[in-house]
């Protein structure tokens, strides 16, 4: 009986695997523009920041347009980034003494407001109790305090 159990979970799992690679696969990855202000525009930096924000189409399952805007004054090296995604619009900002780590932070803050906004959308797909369900649980804890 153990090995009929274990054969349909392997197929389970097998169909699942299969299900999510085909779903991921129809994702098309996303589409990172960079633009530099006042610094020579290097391959180096733009490949680096496309690497960095070529996974958000995955968080957002659907595709992502990605423009990250790169400054430098005197000292000051200043990124900022806006992710659309359909209706959903990101942004951030970023300000330190390297570039690498200017689009380090831009990665991080947008996929921290991107997370947070898919647990906002998976926190209201949840159902909550009806006033029925709640008066039931309610009665039994009021009988035993009288």
């Amino acid at each position: 009986m153990n090995a009929k159990l274990k054969k349909g979970k392997r197929s389970r799992v097998e169909s699942r695997t299969a299900r999510r690679k085909a779903r991921t696969a129809a994702i098309p990855p996303t589409a990172v523009e960079v633009t530099f202000r006042h610094v020579e525009p290097t391959s180096a930096l733009r490949s680096y920041a496309e690497r960095k924000l070529a996974h958000m189409s995955r968080y957002a399952n659907r595709s992502c347009h990605a423009h990250v805007i790169l400054t430098v004054d005197k000292y000051r090296q200043y990124g900022e980034v806006t992710v659309k995604s359909g209706r959903l619009t990101l942004a951030a900002q970023e300000e330190t003494k390297d570039l690498y780590s200017v689009i380090d932070l831009l990665a991080a803050n947008v996929e921290r407001q991107l997370k947070k906004h898919l647990g906002k959308i998976k926190g209201k797909r949840l159902r909550a109790g009806s006033s029925a369900e709640a008066l039931v649980e309610s009665e039994p804890n009021a009988a035993i305090e009288k």
